[in-house]
């Protein structure tokens, strides 16, 4: 499981009595430019199929799926925390091996094709990246997401719009739907370079490279833009444009990230600290329970435990 990911807020789930099925019993929310459905599952099934003829985005709430997309994919295990973009017209082959006892919930937004492409044309024309070999675009081929916290929040916005009793809500709506297309394609972007970083030949792929390559040692935010070719200014464009966080935000995660590699193979704290970048044990320590909610020893020791 990715400690990292996002969960999503969740609604109550319904009665059994006040289920029209127990499998796939959809409560539908209407909106001007999407249809926003709640998904329950309270009983084992095997085999059920979910179509969408528009592009949709979907993400569990609780429980487990089992599923593929058909014609695409092989069967994956669907948890909280994680999101699915589904392309027009794809179905959905799902198993749900435990709903028995843990009833699954997942949402679904299905986008009106009109909108999403008047967006995308109205970002890249008045919003273009810095990156000449980047535009804003929706990758079908990048389907399977952890929520990061901007992408977690920008669903449970459009999740609370869509729910409220609201004479406006349609006009929120379009705002809200806006904001998670540009969560949804700064969240691919970042898986896309992170997986491919080596093959990635745009400035954004050379910098996370970079970057990753050298935790170890005190990294210029001047100095990495330089060798970008980009000035300070738009290198924190950039950034914030590709992968939705700031430069600063971002070298901070990957240094964190390292160091929960390094403690979980039992390299010492004061090591660990050298190893990410941290001239000083005590202020990685400080860092490192702030941003993951432990100290490192104590981390170290959980992750012995569960071995």
């Amino acid at each position: 499981m990715n400690n990292n990911k996002f969960l999503l807020e969740t609604p109550e789930l319904k009665e059994e009595n006040q289920l029209f099925n127990l499998i796939e019993n959809e409560t539908k929310f209407n909106l001007n430019n999407c249809e926003f459905s709640i998904y329950e599952t309270h009983k084992a099934a095997f085999g059920v199929k979910l179509h969408f003829d528009t592009i949709a985005f979907t993400a569990m709430l609780r429980g487990k799926k089992h599923m593929k997309l058909e014609n695409k994919t092989n069967y994956f295990d669907y948890f909280p925390g994680e999101s699915v973009l589904v392309s027009p017209g794809e179905t959905m082959i799902i198993d749900f091996p435990e709903a028995n006892e843990t009833p699954s919930q997942c949402i679904s937004l299905s986008l009106n094709p009109e909108f999403i492409e008047n967006s995308l044309n109205n970002l890249n024309y008045s919003f273009p990246k810095v990156d000449e070999t980047s535009q804003w675009n929706i990758q079908f081929d990048e389907y399977f997401l952890f929520n990061n916290k901007s992408l977690a929040s920008a669903t449970n916005n459009i999740m609370r719009i869509a729910m409220d009793d609201n004479s406006q809500k349609d006009i929120m709506a379009d705002f809200a739907l806006k904001e998670l297309l540009i969560r949804l394609m700064q969240t691919q972007a970042r898986s896309m370079v992170e997986k491919n970083v080596a093959k990635n030949k745009s400035r954004i792929g050379f910098v996370v490279d970079y970057i990753k390559k050298n935790l170890h040692q005190k990294l210029s935010i001047e100095n990495i833009a330089k060798l970008a070719y980009v000035s300070k200014s738009n290198f924190f464009k950039m950034f914030k444009d590709e992968l939705g966080t700031s430069p600063n935000e971002f070298i901070l995660q990957e240094r964190i990230s390292k160091a929960k590699e390094l403690l979980a193979s039992q390299n010492s704290i004061k090591e660990t600290a050298y190893q990410t970048g941290f001239s000083d044990a005590n202020y990685f320590t400080r860092v490192f329970k702030q941003l993951v909610g432990v100290t490192p020893k104590r981390y170290q020791d959980k992750v012995a435990f569960l071995d």
